[in-house]
Protein backbone atom coordinates (compact mmCIF):
# COMPACT_ATOMS: atom_id res chain seq x y z
CA UNK A 1 0.00 0.00 0.00
CA UNK A 2 2.97 2.60 1.03
CA UNK A 3 5.99 1.48 -1.27
CA UNK A 4 4.81 0.00 -4.78
CA UNK A 5 1.78 2.86 -5.00
CA UNK A 6 4.99 5.51 -4.49
CA UNK A 7 7.58 3.68 -6.35
CA UNK A 8 4.94 3.06 -8.89
CA UNK A 9 4.08 6.56 -9.37
CA UNK A 10 7.77 8.06 -9.81
CA UNK A 11 8.60 5.74 -12.40
CA UNK A 12 6.13 6.09 -14.91
CA UNK A 13 3.18 3.52 -13.78
CA UNK A 14 2.94 0.85 -16.06
CA UNK A 15 6.14 0.47 -17.48
CA UNK A 16 7.05 0.00 -14.27
CA UNK A 17 4.54 -2.70 -13.42
CA UNK A 18 5.57 -4.78 -16.70
CA UNK A 19 9.29 -4.98 -15.50
CA UNK A 20 8.43 -5.43 -12.04
CA UNK A 21 6.14 -8.88 -13.18
CA UNK A 22 9.04 -10.05 -15.00
CA UNK A 23 11.50 -9.28 -12.78
CA UNK A 24 9.28 -11.11 -9.76
CA UNK A 25 9.12 -14.50 -11.73
CA UNK A 26 12.28 -14.69 -12.79
CA UNK A 27 14.33 -13.63 -9.96
CA UNK A 28 11.67 -13.42 -7.08
CA UNK A 29 10.72 -16.60 -7.01
CA UNK A 30 13.97 -18.59 -7.64
CA UNK A 31 15.32 -16.50 -4.74
CA UNK A 32 12.73 -16.89 -2.33
CA UNK A 33 12.94 -21.13 -2.83
CA UNK A 34 16.50 -20.78 -2.44
CA UNK A 35 16.26 -18.63 0.79
CA UNK A 36 13.57 -21.12 1.93
CA UNK A 37 15.54 -24.33 1.38
CA UNK A 38 19.05 -22.74 2.83
CA UNK A 39 16.45 -22.44 5.63
CA UNK A 40 14.91 -25.29 6.16
CA UNK A 41 17.83 -27.47 5.75
CA UNK A 42 19.97 -25.68 8.25
CA UNK A 43 17.32 -24.70 10.73
CA UNK A 44 19.49 -22.05 11.64
CA UNK A 45 19.24 -18.11 11.62
CA UNK A 46 20.02 -16.19 8.37
CA UNK A 47 24.28 -16.14 9.62
CA UNK A 48 24.71 -19.33 10.66
CA UNK A 49 23.00 -21.24 8.04
CA UNK A 50 25.69 -20.08 5.47
CA UNK A 51 27.92 -21.46 8.02
CA UNK A 52 26.40 -24.93 8.49
CA UNK A 53 26.35 -25.27 5.14
CA UNK A 54 29.16 -24.30 3.99
CA UNK A 55 31.84 -24.42 6.77
CA UNK A 56 34.79 -24.14 5.14
CA UNK A 57 33.90 -21.25 2.85
CA UNK A 58 34.47 -17.72 2.81
CA UNK A 59 31.22 -17.39 1.58
CA UNK A 60 29.90 -18.49 4.62
CA UNK A 61 29.58 -15.13 5.72
CA UNK A 62 27.39 -13.91 3.08
CA UNK A 63 24.64 -14.46 5.56
CA UNK A 64 25.39 -11.10 7.29
CA UNK A 65 24.30 -9.12 4.42
CA UNK A 66 20.72 -10.36 4.64
CA UNK A 67 20.31 -9.67 8.35
CA UNK A 68 22.03 -6.53 7.97
CA UNK A 69 19.35 -5.61 4.97
CA UNK A 70 16.48 -6.41 8.08
CA UNK A 71 18.14 -3.97 10.51
CA UNK A 72 18.22 -1.10 8.54
CA UNK A 73 14.92 -1.42 7.31
CA UNK A 74 13.60 -2.31 10.29
CA UNK A 75 14.33 1.37 11.91
CA UNK A 76 12.63 3.56 9.08
CA UNK A 77 10.26 0.70 8.34
CA UNK A 78 8.57 1.77 11.85
CA UNK A 79 8.09 5.31 11.17
CA UNK A 80 5.86 4.43 8.10
CA UNK A 81 4.46 2.15 10.69
CA UNK A 82 3.97 4.81 12.87
CA UNK A 83 2.24 6.88 10.30
CA UNK A 84 -0.28 4.23 9.82
CA UNK A 85 -1.09 4.07 13.48
CA UNK A 86 -1.18 7.83 13.66
CA UNK A 87 -3.87 7.43 10.99
CA UNK A 88 -6.33 5.05 12.80
CA UNK A 89 -5.51 7.17 15.93
CA UNK A 90 -6.93 10.26 14.00
CA UNK A 91 -9.58 8.53 12.11
CA UNK A 92 -11.10 6.69 15.10
CA UNK A 93 -11.21 10.64 17.23
CA UNK A 94 -12.47 12.10 14.18
CA UNK A 95 -9.60 14.56 14.06
CA UNK A 96 -8.15 13.16 10.58
CA UNK A 97 -11.74 15.09 8.48
CA UNK A 98 -10.38 18.35 10.13
CA UNK A 99 -8.16 19.06 6.82
CA UNK A 100 -6.93 23.01 6.11
CA UNK A 101 -7.75 24.67 3.08
CA UNK A 102 -4.61 22.57 1.46
CA UNK A 103 -6.60 19.49 2.34
CA UNK A 104 -5.08 16.02 3.16
CA UNK A 105 -1.65 16.76 1.38
CA UNK A 106 -1.51 20.17 4.27
CA UNK A 107 -2.34 17.96 6.86
CA UNK A 108 0.05 15.29 6.08
CA UNK A 109 3.11 17.29 5.67
CA UNK A 110 2.50 19.39 8.62
CA UNK A 111 2.27 15.92 10.56
CA UNK A 112 6.06 14.83 9.47
CA UNK A 113 7.06 17.78 9.83
CA UNK A 114 6.26 18.27 13.58
CA UNK A 115 9.23 18.32 15.69
CA UNK A 116 8.21 15.07 17.73
CA UNK A 117 4.85 13.89 17.07
CA UNK A 118 6.09 11.51 14.22
CA UNK A 119 9.01 10.19 16.69
CA UNK A 120 6.44 9.16 19.16
CA UNK A 121 4.19 6.97 16.54
CA UNK A 122 7.54 5.28 15.96
CA UNK A 123 8.20 4.70 19.26
CA UNK A 124 4.97 3.25 19.72
CA UNK A 125 5.13 1.01 17.00
CA UNK A 126 8.83 -0.24 17.94
CA UNK A 127 7.43 -1.44 21.53
CA UNK A 128 4.01 -3.17 19.95
CA UNK A 129 6.07 -5.09 17.42
CA UNK A 130 9.20 -5.87 20.34
CA UNK A 131 6.48 -7.03 22.58
CA UNK A 132 5.11 -9.46 19.93
CA UNK A 133 8.25 -10.83 19.27
CA UNK A 134 9.08 -11.45 22.72
CA UNK A 135 5.78 -13.83 22.85
CA UNK A 136 7.57 -15.98 19.88
CA UNK A 137 6.66 -16.74 16.25
CA UNK A 138 3.75 -19.42 16.69
CA UNK A 139 2.19 -17.72 19.73
CA UNK A 140 3.13 -13.76 18.47
CA UNK A 141 3.39 -13.85 14.72
CA UNK A 142 1.37 -16.11 13.46
CA UNK A 143 -2.03 -15.62 16.06
CA UNK A 144 -1.35 -11.49 14.27
CA UNK A 145 -1.47 -12.30 11.11
CA UNK A 146 -4.44 -15.47 10.97
CA UNK A 147 -7.30 -12.83 10.92
CA UNK A 148 -6.20 -9.45 10.08
CA UNK A 149 -4.67 -10.31 6.85
CA UNK A 150 -7.42 -11.46 5.18
CA UNK A 151 -9.70 -8.97 6.45
CA UNK A 152 -7.16 -5.53 5.22
CA UNK A 153 -7.10 -7.86 1.83
CA UNK A 154 -11.16 -7.35 1.28
CA UNK A 155 -11.44 -3.78 2.70
CA UNK A 156 -8.46 -3.01 -0.23
CA UNK A 157 -10.36 -4.65 -2.21
CA UNK A 158 -13.11 -3.12 -1.74
CA UNK A 159 -11.57 0.74 -2.04
CA UNK A 160 -10.08 -0.50 -5.66
CA UNK A 161 -13.71 -1.26 -6.44
CA UNK A 162 -15.00 1.98 -5.17
CA UNK A 163 -11.92 4.04 -6.70
CA UNK A 164 -12.72 2.31 -10.61
CA UNK A 165 -16.36 3.74 -9.52
CA UNK A 166 -14.89 7.35 -9.47
CA UNK A 167 -15.36 9.91 -12.34
CA UNK A 168 -11.53 10.18 -14.14
CA UNK A 169 -10.70 6.88 -12.48
CA UNK A 170 -10.09 5.66 -15.92
CA UNK A 171 -6.94 7.79 -16.39
CA UNK A 172 -5.45 5.83 -13.23
CA UNK A 173 -5.84 2.53 -15.17
CA UNK A 174 -4.42 3.43 -18.01
CA UNK A 175 -1.36 4.87 -15.82
CA UNK A 176 -1.12 1.47 -14.18
CA UNK A 177 -1.77 -0.81 -17.20
CA UNK A 178 -0.67 1.17 -20.51
CA UNK A 179 3.39 1.20 -20.66
CA UNK A 180 5.44 3.88 -21.75
CA UNK A 181 7.50 1.59 -23.91
CA UNK A 182 10.06 3.63 -24.39
CA UNK A 183 10.87 3.09 -20.53
CA UNK A 184 10.52 -0.41 -20.53
CA UNK A 185 14.35 -0.27 -21.35
CA UNK A 186 14.91 2.74 -18.61
CA UNK A 187 17.91 1.56 -16.68
CA UNK A 188 16.57 3.42 -13.61
CA UNK A 189 12.87 2.06 -13.83
CA UNK A 190 14.42 -1.46 -14.03
CA UNK A 191 16.09 -1.18 -11.21
CA UNK A 192 13.24 0.87 -9.52
CA UNK A 193 11.83 -2.21 -10.33
CA UNK A 194 14.22 -4.44 -9.04
CA UNK A 195 14.26 -2.58 -5.41
CA UNK A 196 10.65 -3.12 -5.03
CA UNK A 197 10.13 -6.57 -5.89
CA UNK A 198 13.19 -7.29 -3.07
CA UNK A 199 11.50 -5.32 -0.54
CA UNK A 200 7.95 -6.21 -1.31
CA UNK A 201 8.65 -9.78 -1.77
CA UNK A 202 11.19 -9.56 1.09
CA UNK A 203 14.37 -10.86 -0.37
CA UNK A 204 18.17 -10.36 0.62
CA UNK A 205 16.70 -9.52 4.30
CA UNK A 206 17.23 -13.40 5.31
CA UNK A 207 13.74 -13.78 6.19
CA UNK A 208 12.76 -16.70 4.12
CA UNK A 209 15.99 -18.74 5.55
CA UNK A 210 14.92 -17.36 9.24
CA UNK A 211 11.41 -18.52 8.67
CA UNK A 212 12.54 -21.56 6.66
CA UNK A 213 14.00 -22.82 9.47
CA UNK A 214 10.95 -23.21 11.22
CA UNK A 215 9.19 -25.17 8.76
CA UNK A 216 8.17 -28.68 8.93
CA UNK A 217 9.92 -31.11 7.07
CA UNK A 218 6.31 -31.79 5.23
CA UNK A 219 5.86 -28.27 3.86
CA UNK A 220 6.66 -27.97 0.00
CA UNK A 221 9.18 -25.59 -0.95
CA UNK A 222 8.13 -24.35 -4.07
CA UNK A 223 4.12 -24.44 -3.30
CA UNK A 224 5.34 -22.29 -0.18
CA UNK A 225 7.23 -19.85 -2.51
CA UNK A 226 5.09 -19.34 -5.36
CA UNK A 227 2.00 -18.90 -2.77
CA UNK A 228 4.09 -16.06 -1.06
CA UNK A 229 5.26 -14.18 -4.61
CA UNK A 230 2.30 -14.55 -6.41
CA UNK A 231 0.21 -13.32 -3.52
CA UNK A 232 1.85 -10.54 -2.78
CA UNK A 233 2.13 -9.27 -6.11
CA UNK A 234 -1.51 -9.42 -6.50
CA UNK A 235 -1.89 -7.43 -3.44
CA UNK A 236 0.34 -4.71 -4.77
CA UNK A 237 -1.65 -4.85 -7.92
CA UNK A 238 -4.72 -4.16 -6.18
CA UNK A 239 -3.09 -1.45 -4.08
CA UNK A 240 -2.17 0.32 -7.05
CA UNK A 241 -6.28 -0.08 -8.29
CA UNK A 242 -6.85 1.37 -5.28
CA UNK A 243 -4.93 4.28 -5.07
CA UNK A 244 -3.74 5.40 -8.97
CA UNK A 245 -7.62 5.64 -10.11
CA UNK A 246 -8.28 7.65 -7.25
CA UNK A 247 -5.19 10.15 -7.98
CA UNK A 248 -6.49 11.21 -11.22
CA UNK A 249 -10.17 11.08 -10.36
CA UNK A 250 -9.56 14.00 -7.93
CA UNK A 251 -6.63 15.81 -9.94
CA UNK A 252 -3.80 14.33 -7.64
CA UNK A 253 0.00 13.57 -8.96
CA UNK A 254 1.08 9.97 -8.53
CA UNK A 255 4.61 10.95 -8.41
CA UNK A 256 3.87 12.49 -5.58
CA UNK A 257 6.50 10.63 -3.33
CA UNK A 258 6.40 8.50 0.02
CA UNK A 259 3.47 10.37 1.12
CA UNK A 260 1.19 9.43 -2.03
CA UNK A 261 -1.10 7.08 -0.27
CA UNK A 262 -1.45 9.24 2.72
CA UNK A 263 -2.59 11.94 1.06
CA UNK A 264 -4.88 10.05 -1.61
CA UNK A 265 -6.36 7.13 1.11
CA UNK A 266 -8.63 9.70 3.23
CA UNK A 267 -10.29 11.14 0.20
CA UNK A 268 -11.87 8.09 -1.15
CA UNK A 269 -12.68 7.38 2.27
CA UNK A 270 -14.38 11.06 2.64
CA UNK A 271 -16.29 10.56 -1.30
CA UNK A 272 -17.36 6.93 -0.05
CA UNK A 273 -20.69 6.50 1.85
CA UNK A 274 -19.62 5.48 5.36
CA UNK A 275 -16.33 6.15 4.12
CA UNK A 276 -15.22 7.38 7.82
CA UNK A 277 -15.88 4.18 9.37
CA UNK A 278 -14.59 2.00 6.46
CA UNK A 279 -11.30 4.64 7.43
CA UNK A 280 -10.71 3.08 11.07
CA UNK A 281 -11.20 -0.17 10.29
CA UNK A 282 -8.62 0.30 7.38
CA UNK A 283 -6.03 2.00 9.27
CA UNK A 284 -5.88 -0.05 11.60
CA UNK A 285 -5.62 -3.01 9.43
CA UNK A 286 -2.68 -1.49 7.72
CA UNK A 287 -1.22 -0.53 10.76
CA UNK A 288 -1.29 -4.22 11.49
CA UNK A 289 -0.11 -5.06 7.97
CA UNK A 290 2.84 -2.73 9.00
CA UNK A 291 3.87 -4.70 12.15
CA UNK A 292 3.60 -7.96 10.63
CA UNK A 293 6.80 -6.75 8.16
CA UNK A 294 8.10 -5.05 11.29
CA UNK A 295 7.81 -8.37 13.33
CA UNK A 296 9.70 -9.92 10.04
CA UNK A 297 12.49 -7.97 10.45
CA UNK A 298 12.74 -8.15 14.12
CA UNK A 299 12.51 -11.63 13.95
CA UNK A 300 15.34 -12.10 11.45
CA UNK A 301 18.77 -10.56 13.92
CA UNK A 302 16.84 -11.57 17.05
CA UNK A 303 17.25 -15.17 15.74
CA UNK A 304 20.75 -14.51 14.79
CA UNK A 305 22.00 -13.02 18.15
CA UNK A 306 19.62 -15.91 20.26
CA UNK A 307 21.46 -18.28 18.33
CA UNK A 308 24.93 -17.29 18.09
CA UNK A 309 25.15 -15.24 21.84
CA UNK A 310 23.22 -17.78 23.18
CA UNK A 311 21.11 -14.58 25.05
CA UNK A 312 17.37 -15.19 25.68
CA UNK A 313 14.88 -14.09 23.23
CA UNK A 314 13.64 -11.48 25.23
CA UNK A 315 17.09 -10.19 25.78
CA UNK A 316 17.99 -10.51 22.31
CA UNK A 317 14.71 -8.62 21.54
CA UNK A 318 15.72 -5.61 23.40
CA UNK A 319 19.10 -5.23 22.50
CA UNK A 320 17.89 -5.12 18.19
CA UNK A 321 14.52 -3.56 19.09
CA UNK A 322 16.36 -0.63 21.11
CA UNK A 323 19.12 0.30 18.33
CA UNK A 324 16.06 0.12 16.12
CA UNK A 325 14.74 2.39 17.56
CA UNK A 326 17.43 4.95 18.04
CA UNK A 327 18.30 4.37 14.56
CA UNK A 328 14.72 5.51 13.63
CA UNK A 329 14.77 8.82 15.31
CA UNK A 330 16.86 10.67 12.06
CA UNK A 331 14.33 9.31 9.73
CA UNK A 332 11.50 10.50 11.76
CA UNK A 333 12.43 13.54 11.94
CA UNK A 334 14.03 14.09 8.32
CA UNK A 335 10.50 16.24 7.39
CA UNK A 336 10.88 18.24 9.72
CA UNK A 337 13.64 19.33 12.76
CA UNK A 338 16.42 17.18 10.54
CA UNK A 339 15.29 18.39 7.30
CA UNK A 340 18.81 19.40 6.50
CA UNK A 341 20.01 16.29 6.83
CA UNK A 342 20.44 14.92 3.60
CA UNK A 343 22.55 14.17 0.86
CA UNK A 344 20.62 14.18 -2.34
CA UNK A 345 18.12 16.73 -1.11
CA UNK A 346 15.21 14.24 -0.80
CA UNK A 347 14.00 13.84 2.94
CA UNK A 348 16.23 11.38 5.00
CA UNK A 349 13.89 8.52 4.93
CA UNK A 350 13.42 8.39 1.41
CA UNK A 351 16.99 8.21 0.48
CA UNK A 352 17.81 5.74 2.96
CA UNK A 353 15.03 4.25 1.18
CA UNK A 354 16.59 4.04 -2.58
CA UNK A 355 19.72 2.91 -0.82
CA UNK A 356 18.94 0.42 1.14
CA UNK A 357 16.38 -0.97 -1.79
CA UNK A 358 18.13 -0.46 -4.93
CA UNK A 359 22.12 -1.20 -3.02
CA UNK A 360 21.83 -3.65 -0.20
CA UNK A 361 18.89 -5.85 -1.02
CA UNK A 362 20.27 -6.43 -4.41
CA UNK A 363 23.86 -7.30 -2.85
CA UNK A 364 22.24 -9.44 -0.38
CA UNK A 365 20.28 -11.11 -3.59
CA UNK A 366 23.58 -11.53 -5.41
CA UNK A 367 25.58 -13.16 -2.35
CA UNK A 368 22.16 -15.31 -1.89
CA UNK A 369 22.40 -16.56 -5.69
CA UNK A 370 26.01 -17.00 -6.07
CA UNK A 371 26.15 -19.32 -2.87
CA UNK A 372 23.04 -21.38 -3.76
CA UNK A 373 23.97 -21.61 -7.75
CA UNK A 374 27.89 -21.85 -7.56
CA UNK A 375 29.10 -22.85 -3.72
CA UNK A 376 27.05 -25.06 -2.91
CA UNK A 377 27.72 -28.74 -5.38
CA UNK A 378 24.68 -28.77 -7.81
CA UNK A 379 23.34 -32.01 -6.43
CA UNK A 380 23.21 -30.31 -2.58
CA UNK A 381 21.52 -27.55 -4.15
CA UNK A 382 18.34 -29.43 -5.91
CA UNK A 383 18.38 -31.70 -3.11
CA UNK A 384 18.00 -28.36 -0.71
CA UNK A 385 15.32 -27.26 -3.44
CA UNK A 386 13.67 -30.68 -3.15
CA UNK A 387 12.83 -30.10 -6.97
CA UNK A 388 13.61 -32.36 -10.42
CA UNK A 389 13.45 -32.19 -14.21
CA UNK A 390 12.98 -29.33 -16.01
CA UNK A 391 11.43 -27.02 -12.69
CA UNK A 392 14.77 -27.35 -11.03
CA UNK A 393 16.97 -26.97 -14.84
CA UNK A 394 14.66 -23.63 -14.95
CA UNK A 395 15.52 -22.25 -11.48
CA UNK A 396 19.35 -23.41 -11.62
CA UNK A 397 19.62 -21.35 -14.46
CA UNK A 398 17.83 -18.53 -13.42
CA UNK A 399 19.64 -18.44 -10.22
CA UNK A 400 23.39 -19.61 -11.46
CA UNK A 401 23.42 -17.17 -14.32
CA UNK A 402 20.40 -14.52 -14.86
CA UNK A 403 19.96 -13.36 -11.09
CA UNK A 404 23.72 -12.53 -11.02
CA UNK A 405 24.42 -10.82 -14.74
CA UNK A 406 20.88 -8.54 -14.20
CA UNK A 407 21.73 -7.64 -10.42
CA UNK A 408 25.76 -6.62 -11.38
CA UNK A 409 24.46 -4.64 -14.31
CA UNK A 410 22.13 -2.83 -12.31
CA UNK A 411 24.01 -2.16 -8.76
CA UNK A 412 26.82 -0.61 -11.45
CA UNK A 413 24.63 1.45 -13.26
CA UNK A 414 23.47 2.59 -9.41
CA UNK A 415 26.84 3.23 -8.28
CA UNK A 416 28.33 4.63 -11.69
CA UNK A 417 25.11 7.10 -12.43
CA UNK A 418 25.14 7.93 -8.46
Amino acid sequence: MWRFAYVAGENGGGAFLLVYLVIVLTLGLPLVVAEIAIGKRSRADGVTAFERLAPASPWRRVGWLGVAGSALILAYYSVIAGWALRYFSAAASGTLWDRPPGGFADSFRAFIAHPLEPLGWHVGMMAISMAIVVAGVARGIERSCLWLMPMLALIVLFLAGFALTLPGSSGGVAFLFMPEWSALFDPRVILAAMGQAFFSIGLGMAVYITYGSYMKPEQRILGSAAVIVASDTCFAIVAGLAIFPAVFAMGGNPAAGAELAFITLPDIFLAMPGGKMVAIAFFLLLSAAALTSMISLLEVPVAAIMQRAGLRRRTAVLAVGGAALLGGVAPALGYGPLAWLNVTGAPLLEEVDHVVSNLVLPLAGLGLALFFGWVLPAGTARDLAGMRGLAWALLLWAIRWLAPVFIIGLVLFRLLAG
